[in-house]
């Protein structure tokens, strides 16, 4: 096997090394910024256009802030464009059917648009483009098998594993499951393929789980 110039590393090695090693610890935080960065450029009319519709359609904040859990278990601000009334507590998605909610509301979460202002947690480093969704505080058994399952060391990210593969009813130990098959490899090439799946996902009508 050819061996890299002036060392016994053997090609395969190195890019292995590359792939994961580097990428995990800090190839992906560069991508995250690097990622976010072209996406609020290239997003900004979207996202200027969102928050008129919200203050012409249900005036009040534009922006919806929620605690949530991030990595290592700490609490976070994530940002959201304001889908429902004012004062709404913090649900899970499973029952966002009992709240009365504006036509622009419905809109941006039927396309998920709501998530954009979450660019602004990635690039504040609360956050990637891909990880485990971030749980809210209320979330126990999903938080509990997290630490198990060594998932609370990754930021959670805007889009994930369990996300292009949910379904409805997917159970919490399902979706921990899927979190920790992510979490176990952590490559360039899957984040990639995960972004890509996403845009797949947001075609068909999300799942209640």
């Amino acid at each position: 096997m050819r061996q890299l110039s002036g060392g016994g590393l053997s090609v395969g090695l190195w890019v292995w090394f590359i792939r994961d090693e580097m990428y995990s610890h800090w190839g992906k935080r560069v991508f995250d910024v690097c990622f976010s960065l072209i996406a609020l450029i290239v997003l900004s009319p979207i996202i200027l256009c969102i928050s008129f519709l919200i203050l012409l359609f249900d005036p009040g904040p534009v922006i919806f802030k929620q605690n949530r859990v991030g990595r290592f278990g700490q609490s976070f601000v994530l940002f959201k464009f304001r889908s429902m009334p004012i004062d709404t507590d913090s649900i899970p998605s499973d029952q966002i059917g009992v709240i009365k909610i504006s036509y622009i509301g419905r809109f941006i979460r039927r396309t998920c648009v709501d998530e954009l202002p979450q660019l602004f947690n990635v690039l504040r480093g609360d956050m990637s483009i891909v990880g485990p969704r971030p749980s809210l505080t209320q979330q126990t058994e999903l938080i509990s098998l997290r630490f198990a399952n060594g998932v609370s060391s990754c930021r959670p990210g805007l889009t994930g594993l369990a996300q292009i593969n949910a379904f409805d009813g997917m159970s919490v130990v399902q979706k921990a499951s899927l979190d920790a098959r992510y979490a176990q490899e952590i490559t360039l090439v899957q984040d990639v393929k995960i972004i890509f799946a996403t845009f797949l996902y947001l075609l068909k009508p999300p799942p209640v789980y």
